[in-house]
């Protein structure tokens, strides 16, 4: 489907979310992300940015148009409004904004917005039914409560860089994406749509308080904290997991082999042409084949050397094997399956050109989503944020004239 086919399919159905108001004070990335989701969904997010500079994402490199490609895809599907929250007047504008809005969500360190007055006694008063969201990097309690915080500093604290280093004795290493806060910011999104179907129940808009170090730790107990599961057996230090990455270097590339089930490894044998691994008593069973990871990978990696990718992956899919390439970035872009699941969209942003990225990932048959515009430049949408809450024309002269507003 093309984005302009889904486009107008939108303006008869309109996204899940269309018809909820998102007040959004969040910069960088994992409040941006969050609240792209929910405008990707059909909610109108109004983002509010400070007057001279606006979020920092804004000042970031790869740059067209005066837009950097961080930003571009990071707050799509929103409107900006250049609000100097430190002046009266901006915080009177943006405490009538709340009247009507569904969703507040800000992610300054705690005590910021109640030195600001808008927290969420002050949000509740003019809006009682609002959800009203907090993000942070370390909670609202303890010692690093107050700590300034990136992504590099929460894969440090949270187990991750350990996780990722293999063991408790290895060099801890990060993860080479900004891991904590894309996965705060899927969390809080799925947050977010869970408080509003609550409010849709009972009638009460929640405080709904996230911390990136709750996120992280969440996803890393799914699988990687075992050893600390059970509190009467406790696990004196992690051993060292296997040093050799599923990634295995052939003839002319690179590729990716996986195999879980004794029928993946019979399958395997087959594709590799060793049978005799199957009479290996370090690979009889699954858990052999586990605590004996480093020998068995090292046999796979031995003989993937001696053909090509394409050779490979020719015989493990013949086979069943779970195989897959390993792309680049620019092969990705265009890989087969990539193109015909119509991941990658292109569209054309007023100010920055021509640009592609992806489609929001959950489909709806019944509210699809869209990119209904681009990201907004600073303050692009001041004048009709404004103008919507009831502000004339000559008010909006006197706020600009003031510095209230900008943009």
């Amino acid at each position: 489907m093309s984005e302009k086919d889904n486009t107008a399919d939108v303006a008869q159905y309109g996204g899940p979310l269309t018809g909820y108001k998102i007040i959004d004070l969040t910069t960088m990335i994992s409040g941006p992300l969050a609240t792209m989701m929910l405008g990707d969904q059909g909610a109108d997010v109004i983002k509010l940015e400070a007057p001279d500079w606006g979020d920092h994402v804004r000042s970031g490199g790869h740059r067209s148009g005066g837009l950097a490609a961080t930003f571009l895809n990071n707050n799509r599907n929103k409107r900006s409004l250049a609000l100097d929250l430190k002046k009266p007047e901006g915080r009177d504008i943006l405490l009538r904004l709340a009247v009507d809005a569904d969703v507040f969500i800000q992610n300054f360190r705690p005590g910021v917005v109640e030195r600001l007055g808008v927290g969420e006694t002050d949000i509740r008063a003019v809006k009682p039914d609002i959800v009203y969201v907090s993000l942070s990097g370390f909670g609202e309690n303890g010692p690093y409560a107050a700590k300034p915080v990136y992504d590099p500093i929460i894969q440090a604290a949270s187990g991750l860089a350990s996780v990722q280093g293999g063991s408790d004795q290895n060099q801890p290493r990060l993860i080479r994406t900004i891991l904590p806060d894309k996965l705060t910011a899927v969390t809080a999104a799925q947050a977010i749509t869970a408080a509003l179907l609550a409010r849709e129940r009972d009638g009460i808009g929640q405080h709904v308080r996230l911390s990136m170090l709750d996120a992280v730790m969440a996803f890393l107990w799914s699988s990687d904290m075992g050893g600390q599961t059970f509190v009467d057996k406790p696990v004196g230090a992690q051993r060292a997991a296997s040093f050799i990455d599923l990634i295995y270097a052939t003839q002319d590339g690179h590729i990716s082999v996986a195999v879980m089930s004794d029928k993946e490894w019979h399958a395997l044998t087959r594709a590799l042409e060793h049978p005799e691994w199957l009479d290996d008593p370090r690979f009889t069973t699954p858990a052999l084949r586990d605590k004996n990871i480093d020998a068995r990978l090292s046999l796979t990696q031995e003989v993937l050397r001696t053909r090509t990718s394409a050779e490979w992956i020719n015989r493990l899919e013949a086979e069943g094997v779970p195989c897959a390439p390993v792309l680049t970035r620019n092969e990705l872009i265009a890989h087969e399956q990539v193109v015909a699941s119509d991941i990658l969209i292109e569209i054309d942003h007023p100010h920055a050109g021509r640009l592609r990225q992806t489609r929001a990932p959950a489909r709806f048959t019944a509210t699809p989503t869209s990119i209904r515009h681009g990201a907004p430049l600073l303050g692009e949408q001041s004048d009709e944020i404004l103008s919507e809450a009831g502000f004339d024309t000559k008010e909006i002269a006197a706020l600009r004239a003031a510095g209230v507003v900008a943009g």
